[in-house]
């Protein structure tokens, strides 16, 4: 894997009105001419996502959105767009235009950000083409409690201070738990089950696969990787029991009958739970499924969207399973991509997929909007394992969680 994945970036987002020099900033940040600049209001339609590195953070997304004050019906689409890449970000941006200066439209964004508790920072650009009074500065800062930056993107005037404030700004704890190092110690071995049918893709891991062996070998573990055919045998060969066994979700039933009871168990989807989410929310919502009843209606949420093979899991598998363990019909509407439904209520359960190409935030928002909904939520491995008898063997490594199952 040549790049870091989007998903496993700290997204940084620029807002701001029209005309404020948004597109001008994101290119005097890349130093590259990323983003469409013009001096007509409104160049910038949707959201645009430029992947760099920003040291010491480390690989981030930078995202220019469309401007906060756009007018008509088609600008208020424009705003909703801006608006929903509020849900991913980890760090904001704000953009002032110092001819009007501080409006209703920075306080009341701002005041949506603090809502998410995403940190902010502030600059008043064009300092090239307008000076701005140190006093009227400060009056602006006091309005919106938010200390503010003298910029030129143009120039590069105070950029390189607008990076020192990102970097300080930039929250510790975006990430996320490990995916699986901190389950694991030095010297241990894990076996890695992975399946090599349709749905893998032709010449390479899917990414969690891939992920979960990177992390294994940062932690200086020995990782082994097989088919679902080989474990017994990969078993039977090592000189010692292995610390741990992850299999994909699909071939729960075989890995669990070919592991023996005293090796934990568990899965690439309930690891990218805890560390994409929350793993004890999503368990409780893998629990609601024997509430389910025919008739009710399951909301099936993918993050990315992908070329659909004959017997996907998110068409056809899962939806065959839920029709299985309910006795009857249900009825599912399906999602992908940054879609996802305001209006949960009409929902029973929600079945989410591992979320490897969302951020971390916004898997944590629609998880937020879930619990806010009271609908159960749950991710793709851990409704497999439930519905397979197997979740709380899964659960091993996580006891705070198997302690939902026994409530």
């Amino acid at each position: 894997m040549e790049e870091t994945p989007k998903g496993s970036r700290l997204h940084i987002a620029i807002f701001g009105r029209r005309n404020a020099g948004k597109s001008s900033l994101i290119n005097a940040l890349t130093s590259q001419d990323i983003a469409l600049v013009s001096n007509v209001p409104g160049t910038t339609t949707d959201p645009v996502y430029k992947a760099m590195e920003i040291l010491p953070i480390g690989p981030v997304m930078i995202i220019d959105t469309a401007g906060i004050d756009d007018v008509g019906d088609l600008g208020a689409l424009r705003v909703e767009r801006t608006m929903q890449v509020l849900n991913k970000t980890d760090l904001a941006v704000i953009v002032i235009e110092p001819e009007d200066g501080v409006t209703n439209f920075e306080e009341e964004l701002i005041i949506e950000i603090r809502k998410r508790n995403v940190p902010i920072a502030g600059v008043i650009n064009k300092s090239d083409l307008m000076a701005v009074a140190p006093e009227k500065v400060a009056a602006w800062s006091n309005a919106l409690e938010l200390t503010l930056l003298t910029i030129s993107a143009k120039t590069g005037q105070g950029i390189e201070e607008l990076k020192r404030t990102m970097i300080k700004l930039a929250p510790d704890d975006w990430e996320g738990p490990q995916l699986i190092g901190d389950l694991v110690s030095p010297g241990d071995t894990v076996v890695l089950v992975v399946p090599i049918d349709l749905a893998a893709p032709k010449g390479r891991l899917i990414l969690p696969q891939v992920q979960t062996i990177r992390d294994l070998l940062d932690n200086d573990v020995c990782a082994v990787v097989v088919k679902e055919r080989e474990l017994k045998e990969a078993l039977e060969n090592l000189k010692n029991p292995p610390r741990l066994v992850v299999t994909d979700s699909q071939e729960f039933m075989k890995v669990g009958a070919d592991t023996p009871p005293g090796v934990m168990l568990t899965s690439f989807s309930i690891l990218l739970a805890r560390h994409k989410g929350d793993l004890e929310t999503l368990v409780a919502g893998a629990k609601a499924i024997e509430s389910l009843q025919p008739g009710d209606k399951v909301l099936i949420s993918e993050g990315c969207t992908h070329h659909r093979q004959a017997d996907d899991i998110g068409k056809v598998k899962i939806p065959r399973w839920l029709r299985q363990a309910v006795g009857g019909e249900l009825d599912f509407e399906w999602v992908s991509g940054g879609t996802f439904p305001a209006d949960l209520a009409k929902y029973k359960l929600i079945v989410h997929c591992g979320a490897c190409m969302l951020n971390r935030r916004e898997m944590l928002y629609r998880l937020a909007m879930a619990r806010e909904a009271g609908i159960p939520i749950v991710n793709y491995g851990l409704l497999i394992a439930q519905i397979h008898g197997i979740l709380y063997r899964a659960l091993a490594p996580f006891p705070l969680a198997q302690m939902i199952l026994e409530e």
